[in-house]
């Protein structure tokens, strides 16, 4: 396919569209990773964390086939996205501290940042790169050519996002939640469980996306109270 053929700039569009429709929770994983940084790591989070999610991407699309028939692969994502998502909605400094301080003792790292994008992305594209592949049909060039132009919509939606956590403090549960959706969805589909799932509970994938979404925003506010309790003890008897 070349580029002077008509065929191949629909395709590139299709790709492009297909990457911003599906980009929305990797927006907010992105935006959630890297809400505790220091402005100014914030955009170094963003930019690093996308530019290796697109790498990721790249490298599933050439073996998307094999992978997807890994049996349990996506119940496995599954759980490990699950506990990005309630890692995610702990506060960094444990709530114990306050102010620059907080930062200084226990602020995350950027490197920290973008890994914990990368493999939530990684997760959650196993799904995602199907279309973008089909789309593709097979050409690698057109493939990323067309996640390359993504990428500067992608860290433009998860600057937004941020903006809008910083804004709404509460936004920040229901970003776990989606995470936590997208877990359960994932693992519930995988082709190791789904043959002998979907036969008894049809909505299977609808039940286990709606509870793993409420236990991860469960699991996340007992953490972090534990965690505000424990430092207040701490620091009432040290003083």
């Amino acid at each position: 396919m070349s580029v002077t053929d008509v065929q191949f700039w629909i395709a590139l569009l299709q790709i492009i569209g297909i990457d911003i429709l599906l980009s929305g929770d990797n927006a907010v994983v992105i935006a959630l990773a890297a809400r505790n940084l220091p402005e100014k790591e914030r955009k170094w989070a963003i930019i690093g964390g996308t530019g290796g999610a697109v790498l990721l991407r790249i490298l599933f699309a050439t073996v998307i086939v094999f992978l997807m028939k890994v049996p349990f692969l996506k119940l496995v994502g599954g759980i490990l996205l699950f506990w990005i998502a309630v890692k995610l909605l702990i506060p960094e400094n444990g709530g114990g501290e306050d102010g620059a301080e907080a930062k200084m003792k226990a602020g995350p790292s950027l490197t920290g940042a973008i890994m914990t994008i990368v493999m939530a992305d990684a997760v959650m594209s196993l799904d995602n790169v199907i279309g973008i592949a089909a789309a593709a049909k097979g050409e690698l060039f057109l493939l990323v050519i067309g996640l390359l132009i993504s990428i500067p919509l992608v860290i433009y939606g998860s600057t937004l996002v941020l903006k809008l956590l910083d804004r709404f403090p509460i936004l920040v549960a229901g970003g776990g939640a989606l995470l936590g959706w997208v877990a359960g969805d994932i693992a519930v589909r995988d082709s190791g469980i789904a043959t002998w799932i979907d036969p008894l509970m049809p909505a299977a994938h609808y039940v286990a996306a709606g509870g793993a979404a409420v236990l991860a925003v469960a699991i996340g506010h007992l953490i972090a109270r534990h965690q505000a309790k424990r430092h207040k003890v701490i620091d009432a008897s040290s003083s």
